[in-house]
């Protein structure tokens, strides 16, 4: 196959996954599902879905916005919290979030414009342009009145069959760091629960579990208002799923022995798995992926996961001389989370004995690992540093 005449490329690293392109996590979405269902009849729901950094919670949340709006009749609102810091900026959020998030019904995004017709700047060829002027002097106002600011929407909308409101509220992590922020949610949930009337309201966050620890530490009771879904690492047969679903749709075949290669060190994570695909996917020459496509593809997706998702102060420490040979043994412990100072001793030379304290706590300030519950137990606090170390192990290697 001449790389030249290859489509579009299946995979989709460093951004949420289209439907189409969406495989595995039953469990996680029948429990969504249920409380989906519930909002539909009426019944407000919250939901704190977490999981490590790469593991697709974005993808799942845009999928179960997609779900929700075309077999529940929900509003889908995807809000993007990333650089928000004030409960203004959220509701600024919200509201560009509204107007931008593409809905199931096409009919539907022209009603939804028609009722904030007052934040809609001119029509542009590739969507809407937002009244940033007018939405920011609103946004105070908004964020005091958000609940109503909801429900006056979802009664404009009800002539159009709509339920009830699906809010997603993504990327978290600046804005938890406010006690405003955990107030806000608790009170958006108390209020709500106590009306008269109340909103039938899908509440989903998405963040970390440090996110959700966070608004606990700022406001006791918010540990009180969520159900929690956690999404962990694929299973072998959900990544074989994926891979073959994603190579098929380009029609390439992967061999048994890449297969394997693939679903090893992609180790469960959606965000790697598209990564070593991406990469994979350009290597190939012939549409059939062999071992050594996939060797090159995970060789190129080392470097790729380093400059993305390994900060700069970590990936120099990394290179140092000094921790270089205890880096390429760790790389020998199991694949997994925590391990024993112990067990890394075992397979280091006495000068290497020396400078691993040094080592684990130099690693230790720049906060890749923490001290476990054990004496002598480390643990990494990110997958992909972890799975970073074992792919620059491999990349020596070759």
């Amino acid at each position: 196959m001449n790389v030249g005449m290859k489509g579009i490329s299946p995979f989709y690293p460093g951004q949420p996954v289209p439907v189409d392109f969406f495989v595995g996590r039953q469990k996680e979405i029948e429990k969504i599902v249920r409380a989906v269902r519930q909002v539909e009849l009426g019944k407000p729901q919250a939901i704190f879905l977490t999981g490590e950094y790469g593991i697709g919670k974005s993808s799942l949340a845009g999928f179960m916005r997609f779900y929700a709006e075309k077999e529940n009749h929900l509003l889908g609102i995807h809000v993007l919290l990333g650089g928000a810091v004030s409960l203004e900026d959220l509701a600024i959020k919200t509201v560009e979030a509204v107007l931008k998030t593409p809905a199931y019904e096409p009919t539907l995004m022209e009603k939804v414009r028609n009722v904030l017709s007052k934040y809609v700047g001119k029509q542009e060829l590739f969507g809407v342009q937002i009244n940033l002027e007018a939405l920011k002097a609103d946004g105070p106002n908004i964020s005091h009145g958000y609940l109503p600011f909801l429900s006056q929407l979802l009664e404009r909308l009800k002539e159009e069959g709509i339920k009830g409101i699906m809010l997603i509220l993504d990327e978290i992590n600046g804005i938890t760091s406010n006690s405003k922020f955990a107030h806000f949610i608790k009170g958006l949930v108390d209020e709500n629960a106590l009306s008269i009337n109340p909103l039938p309201l899908m509440l989903m966050l998405c963040g970390v579990e440090e996110r959700r620890r966070d608004m606990i530490q700022h406001h006791q009771p918010v540990e009180r208002i969520f159900d929690i879904v956690e999404i962990n690492p694929m299973n072998e047969s959900e990544m074989r799923d994926f891979f073959n679903k994603a190579f098929q749709s380009q029609n390439m075949s992967v061999n048994e022995e890449a297969m394997r290669f693939l679903c090893h060190y992609s180790a469960g994570f959606p965000k790697i798995m598209h990564i070593v695909g991406d990469a994979t996917f350009w290597i190939d020459q012939d549409g059939i992926i062999d071992k050594d496509d996939a060797f090159q593809g995970i060789l190129v997706a080392a470097e790729d996961i380093g400059r993305k998702f390994v900060d700069q102060q970590v990936l120099k420490a990394l290179k140092s001389k000094d921790y270089h040979s205890i880096m390429e043994k760790m790389s020998k412990l199991p694949f997994d989370l925590s391990f024993q100072k112990a067990a890394l001793e075992k397979g280091l030379s006495d000068s290497e004995k020396e400078k691993c304290n040094n080592f684990l706590q130099r690693m230790k300030k720049l906060k890749v690992l923490r001290s476990g519950d054990v004496r002598g137990e480390y643990i990494f606090n990110s997958r992909l540093v972890r799975l970073y170390i074992l792919l620059n192990a491999i990349k020596k290697d070759a």
